[in-house]
Parts: C-alpha cells; structure tokens; sequence
C-alpha cells in the first residue's frame, strides 16, 4: 500500500514527537485550571502515547516508513535501563516477594487459555470467523499471537514456522497483535493513573513497592547535587558505552549459539527465542547496570541518572505510541473481536488473581506487559510507577521468553481442539 503520510523525514517525525512530548508535560505540570483538571482524569503517560498514535492515524506520521522505533528500542532502551539501574537495592527487589512472579505466570495462563475460549465464543457467533483449512486454518494463525503475547517477537516467529500458517494471510494476524496489544496498553497506562484507587478495592498491601522507592528517593537525596557538563558527559558514557557492549555481547552470543547449536538455528524449536540478539542486549545492559550499581558510579544518581534514563523511556513510549494506527480496528473485525475477547479472558485473570491474593496493580501491570508487550514495554510501564522498578520489568520480559514458546504450543493445541469441537 502506497504511503501517504505527510511527513516520512525521521528528522521531522522525531521533531513532532518530541513537541507533543514537551506539550504532554508543560500541561501537565500547570497547577491549576483545565489542564490540571484533565490529567486528573487522563494520565500524562498515556498522552505520550496516544498523541503519536492520533499522528500515525491521521495519515501525519507513518510508523511504517520510519526507523524511530528501531533506534528507541535499540539504543535509547538499554541505554535507560543501566542509568535507572544505576541506583538498584537488589535487596529491596527481593523483598517484593513471590506475588510479581505469581501475577507474571497468571498473565500467562491467560493467554493460553484465552485463545481456546476465545475461539468457542465467536464460534457461536460467527463459525466462519474462526474456521479454514489446511495452512489457512485460523488457530495456525492464532498460534503467532499465542508466541507473541507470551514472550515476543521470536516466540511469535517460531509458531508461524512450527504450524505453517499461510503467509499470505499473516499480515492479518499482525494486524491483530498490533491493534489489540496497543489497546490493552493503553488500558493498562490508563490505570496506573489510578493505582491508588484500584490498590484499595483490590485490598493490596503495596508496603513493599513504598518501602523500595522510598529507600531509592532516600539514596537520591543523600547524593543529590547540582549536575555539572562532566556529569552528564560521564552519565552518557556509562549509558551509551554499556550498549556498545550490550549490543556486541549479543551479537556475539547469538551468532555463537546459531553456529554451534543447531536446536537454536532451527526456528521450529522452542529454544529459538535464546538466539534473538534483543533478547541479550536487554539482559547484558540490565546485568551491566546492576554490576555497576555496586560502585562508585551509583552516585550519580544524584546528578539524575534515572531521570535522563526517564527521558529516553517516554521517547521509547511515543514510538511505540506511533505504531498504533486506530483506524485498524476496523480493517478486520472478527479477527480482532477474537483479539479483544482473548485479551479480555487474560485480563480478567489477572484481576481475580490479583484480588484473591491482595497483589498491587503494580505486579498486575506489569506482569501482563511482561507478557504481552514483552521486553520492549514492560520496563516502561514498571518504570512508570518509578524509574527504580523498571528492572522488574525486565526480569519478568526475560521469563516470558522463557516460556514464550512452551506456552504457546500448549495454547495451540487447546484451539486446534476447541475449533474442532
């Protein structure tokens, strides 16, 4: 399909999605009148989300012609990580407990038995929506989502080799993993506006979330100094030279892996997702920030750290915000009533979960990004809370490739049964 979009410069695009960031926050910090009035209501997060989302729909911005996510993802991503790391208490992250774990596992039998049930109600409705044969059957396409919305972009490949789906009809499926992710992103961004709220009817003990940002803010405090050009010189060396090593550890481990061990070169193996290159680079630099944090570099936290690392995070936010094109709903909507009832099941999952076992909405976000939104988005959405939290959401991501694959092959094999029944 021809693009129309107005503007394709990345110099440009870049330039409009940092105007929409800077609107996003200068209404948000005014202290009263409208402004203060709307972010009540609608989270400044999720501004910096759904304005680049409008600009894609509008036919302003194209995702599809720019690099920005890919540069965001790759270089702005771990480069945030290892400065919000910077100021890590391991101790405190342990003390959260087994409820993240719980919510992160919950989330992904959500998804497993999503899909099967997904597939019985619009069976009902619509048989047609859910049927095909042969490569063209819809659970073979299903079967990518499954991959997807477990661990991530491997996984999702690994099921499209493994059950053969038609390649021709994959960029539906696509289609369904872009719209739905995106809302249910959106949903989640919207409730962390109102965790408070949502923490009290859940009757969640959040002492351990409190206690952790409160000993980080406390650490802040006691280094705190007026950040000098030397500071942010050395901030941006640690950063940027922690992802020259991130990405040339990875490459190098997955180039070993690929040409020493043929289960991780075969896309049809559930060990597939290990020899994904982002899959180290996330886990190199997150690793490189914890070491780090044991040093004398810690201190610079002080100087703002994890609030350059926040800067890099809302850029990420408004790239992956420029994916979403909300004219999409429409395109193929039984598809994506498939989509939106799965996601629906693995929600409400974890909202009983959370509920029986008193777990924040904390763990209840971002253990449902670790799966859905994978590597890329559970950290912003941890780090939305605070920036301190943002590597609990990569812990999570590293176990949703993990089981990404396992997970969806069973979830497969629960929708080929519930198509054929």
């Amino acid at each position: 399909m021809e693009n129309t979009a107005l503007f394709t410069n990345d110099a440009i695009v870049l330039g409009i999605l940092m105007i929409a960031l800077g609107f996003v926050f200068y209404t948000s910090s005014q202290k009263e009148g409208f402004w203060q009035k709307f972010y009540k209501v609608v989270p400044a997060l999720l501004m910096c989300y759904l304005i680049p989302a409008i600009f894609n729909s509008l036919g302003i911005i194209d995702d599809d012609t720019s690099q920005l996510y890919f540069i965001a993802s790759r270089y702005l991503l771990p480069a945030s990580l290892v400065l919000m790391t910077l100021s890590i208490d391991l101790k405190a992250i342990f003390n959260l407990g087994p409820k993240a774990l719980i919510m992160f596992f919950t989330g992904t039998i959500g998804i497993i038995i999503g899909g099967p049930i997904a597939i019985l109600l619009i069976s009902m409705v619509s048989p047609e929506t859910v049927g095909g044969v042969g490569p063209d059957a819809v659970w073979r396409g299903l079967s990518t989502l499954a991959g997807s919305w477990i661990g991530g972009g491997a996984n999702q490949a690994a099921m499209l080799e493994i059950y053969e789906y038609n390649p021709d009809l994959y960029g539906g499926m696509v289609l369904v993993d872009i719209v739905v992710a995106n809302i249910w992103m959106a949903i989640i961004l919207l409730g962390i506006g109102r965790n408070e709220k949502i923490d009290k009817w859940l009757g969640a003990d959040d002492t351990a979330i409190t206690t952790l940002k409160e000993r980080v803010a406390s650490y802040a405090a006691s280094v705190t100094r007026i950040p000098s050009l030397a500071d942010f010189m050395i901030m941006l060396a640690i950063a940027f030279g922690a992802v020259g090593v991130a990405h040339w550890g990875a490459d190098s481990i997955s180039a070993w892996l690929v040409s020493n061990f043929e289960v991780f070169s075969d896309n049809k193996s559930s060990l597939a997702s290990f020899a994904s290159s982002f899959f180290w680079m996330i886990s190199i630099a997150t690793a490189i920030g914890i070491v780090l944090s044991f040093t004398k570099f810690k201190t610079y936290e002080g100087a703002g750290a994890s609030k350059i690392g926040s800067i890099f995070i809302y850029i990420l936010v408004a790239t992956i915000g420029m994916k979403m094109d909300l004219t999409m709903v429409f395109d193929n909507p039984g598809l994506i009533a498939i989509g939106l009832v799965w996601m629906t099941i693995h929600a409400a999952l974890l909202i009983l979960v959370a509920k029986l076992i008193k777990a924040p909405y904390f763990f209840l976000a971002v253990g449902s990004q670790a799966n859905v939104g994978g590597a890329a988005s559970a950290p912003v959405v941890a780090a939305a809370f605070h920036p301190s939290l943002a590597t609990v959401g990569v812990l999570l991501a590293v176990f949703g490739y993990v089981v990404g694959t396992y997970g969806a092959i069973l979830s497969t094999i629960l929708m080929q049964l519930a198509e054929a029944g």
